[in-house]
């Protein structure tokens, strides 16, 4: 069977109206475009993301939707939205998966690919 596919790509920015280094927190924002790149119409039910910071910490983030919503896509049609995190070091990167439903009932787990969250000037190490 052909399952329903969805491609996701992140764009994150660097926040600094709403970072502090003095008291450790560095924010980014970041948009997300999921395309229905499969040829059954499928909803987006809940997302899974790990954020690790440069120290190593990792934080889980589960839950239902994207920003309020599980849109439902047919094939061809995009979702977009933009959301934030912090983070307890100046960088680190999110990775993570959306659990999807195809009309017909089959799951399926979208990835979503490993981005970097870094000021602008921080160079890798």
């Amino acid at each position: 069977m052909d399952a329903s596919q969805f491609s996701v790509e992140v764009t994150p920015a660097y926040l600094p109206e709403q970072s502090d280094a003095e008291q450790g927190v560095w924010a980014y924002s970041y948009t997300v475009q999921i395309r229905n790149t499969g040829r059954v119409a499928a909803q987006l039910i809940a997302r899974h993301w790990t954020i690790v910071d440069d120290s190593g910490r990792v934080e889980e983030v589960r839950g239902l939707g994207v920003v309020g919503h599980q849109p439902l896509l047919k094939p061809g049609e995009t979702f977009e939205y933009t959301s934030w995190t912090r983070l307890h070091t100046p960088s680190g990167s999110m990775r993570g998966s959306y659990l999807c439903v195809t009309e017909d009932g089959e799951r399926f787990d979208a990835p979503i690919p490993e981005f970097a969250l870094r000021p602008p000037g921080v160079t890798l190490h």
